[in-house]
């Protein structure tokens, strides 16, 4: 048996008793056991080889039909005892309730070849008692998007969950794309997605909601415990105060950490609720995610969203903080005393400002923050971007390019980022004269520093993707899926591999979103149901 079990999560939590396999309220459990949906015919469309190797499994395992039963959850292996988690959460700014895990589903936790442990959990395994009105299953199309999304992510340097294998399942399953009342078949897949912990805020608010504090407790304990190691052992009597309140201030700070690189390569994740915020501050559940096409803080890729625009790109800093907010509120209920939590939601603030003001800098290929006057250089190049439609990811890029020890006249200098415009035909005097003068200036800002031009460069694109997961570069993959062609799914998968890397042979990869891809399904806004 190639995989090295240790399952603790369903081992030292307590379960839900009720153990039928229907939607209903579940109290004073961490979990339901539950068994996957067996699937009509299983098919491997792609797996992610550095994650086969981390969980110890060689290439003819992988291609095994063992490997494609267990990972489209037609089989178990004895140790693995599935379940899913019982959470809740505040959904677009209101509690929800009850939710839990509606279509996921945790095989078990194994050893890597580390020593580390990983869940490994089954996405669309079918129905659980969390699914409520809904199947539990999932439809090619949004398998391909968090498949693809987790390790191009990953491979961005973006702390997230990881993918190990997509299947087809054989099935057809019945969703409404557009929530317009009218459904159609769409084939059926499963992704086994891979993590530290699949833990999140709503699976302590749901606990404090309903004064369950025993279940509380044994929660919170058992996560520092098992993720939070370095903050010390477990006493007898369970940890202090002191140590949840440091728990807590680590929290705020690895949040911000990922949100800091969702800016960076203009990534809006589309459905911030606190039952989808990891604890390990971890990207998780790839539903209506995108990236900045033309850059507008207030995008969003959700269309559930596009009135409110509460998850758009430039409110992510504040809804991470909002839903750190509530899950102080959770954990008051055992620590009994607000001071320092409220003083780690203060620097919550200030930290992702550093950290955020940091990242801008090396994003600009500048040796170091120097403060205000920098940050007033930053503000100007975010209000150049509102002049015209301009692409973040292309432009900074092609900011690598400019040397400092050359002089450009106007022209030379802004051909070196038009290829970042959607329209440079169309730029009107005024504001191509504003972004002169702002690249003046930066230069002006880069001599201060005396960085060698190709030794910035080089820093700029290790921070500055070329790559990123353009949503119509994943609608056509999952188009040619569709039809039984799995190419485009593989390529993209090899393609972001490298996000970094020049690949002169994937250029086309690296292009602005084509017109055609504007308005198109599924190539810019999308629902939940993606």
């Amino acid at each position: 048996m190639p995989l090295q079990f240790n399952n603790q999560f369903n081992v030292q939590l307590p379960a839900d008793p009720d153990v039928t396999n229907q939607p209903r309220q579940v109290h004073n459990a961490c979990f339901s056991w539950v068994k996957p949906t067996p699937v009509k015919a299983p098919l491997l469309v792609a797996y992610v080889p550095e994650m086969s190797v981390m969980l110890g499994l060689n290439e003819q395992e992988v291609n095994s039909q063992w490997f494609t039963q267990i990972f489209s959850g037609n089989q178990l292996e004895p140790e693995m005892k599935p379940y899913a988690m019982c959470y809740g959460g505040h959904q677009f700014g209101h509690w929800a309730g009850q939710l839990g895990d509606g279509r996921a589903i945790n095989l078990a936790e194994v050893i890597d070849i580390d020593g580390n442990t990983q869940a490994l959990q089954l996405k669309g395994a079918g129905l659980t008692p969390y699914s409520r009105t809904a199947d539990g299953l999932a439809v090619l199309r949004s398998s391909v998007r968090e498949f693809l999304c987790s390790e191009a992510m990953f491979h961005l340097g973006v702390p997230t969950t990881r993918a190990l294998s997509l299947m087809l399942t054989g099935e057809q399953v019945m969703r409404d794309m557009f929530y317009d009342g009218h459904p159609e078949y769409e084939p059926g897949a499963v992704v086994c997605r891979v993590a530290p912990s699949f833990i999140r805020f709503g699976n302590f608010q749901l606990f404090a909601a309903r004064k369950e504090l025993k279940e509380l407790k044994q929660l919170i304990d058992f996560t520092i415990e098992q993720h939070f190691p370095h903050l010390g052992k477990r006493p007898q009597q369970g940890f202090d105060i002191a140590v949840y309140e440091r728990w807590f201030d680590e929290i705020c700070r690895l949040t911000a950490d990922m949100v800091v690189h969702w800016m960076r390569v203009g990534f809006v994740h589309g459905v911030m609720n606190t039952d989808n915020l990891s604890i390990l501050g971890l990207t998780i559940d790839y539903g209506p995610y995108g990236w900045l096409e033309g850059y507008d803080p207030d995008w969003t890729p959700n269309t559930t969203d596009e009135q409110g625009k509460r998850y758009c790109y430039g409110n992510q800093p504040q809804i991470a903080q909002w839903n750190l907010y509530q899950l102080a509120n959770a954990l008051v209920s055992i620590i009994e005393r607000t001071e320092n939590l409220e003083q780690s939601l203060t620097e919550f603030a200030d930290y992702y400002q550093q950290q955020s003001q940091q990242m801008y800098a090396e994003k600009l290929g500048l040796k170091n923050n120097k403060g205000e006057s920098d940050q007033k250089l930053i503000n100007q190049l975010m209000e150049n971007f509102g002049l015209t439609e301009t692409d973040m990811t292309i432009f900074f890029r092609a900011l690598s390019h400019i040397k400092t020890t050359q002089n450009y006249t106007d022209d030379n200098l802004i051909q070196i980022i038009s290829k970042a415009f959607y329209q440079p035909d169309n730029i009107d005097n005024k504001t191509k004269n504003k972004i002169i003068a702002w690249l003046r200036l930066y230069i002006e800002r880069l001599k201060q520093d005396g960085i060698n031009d190709d030794e910035r460069m080089t820093k700029m694109n290790l921070t500055n993707p070329k790559f990123v997961l353009r949503n119509y570069l994943a609608q056509q993959a999952i188009d040619k899926a569709t039809t039984g062609d799995f190419s485009e799914v593989k390529k993209l998968l090899n393609v972001f591999r490298s996000p970094y890397d020049e690949q002169p042979e994937n250029e086309l990869y690296a292009e602005k979103r084509p017109e055609w891809a504007r308005h198109k399904a599924g190539c810019s806004m999308l629902s939940c149901s993606s």
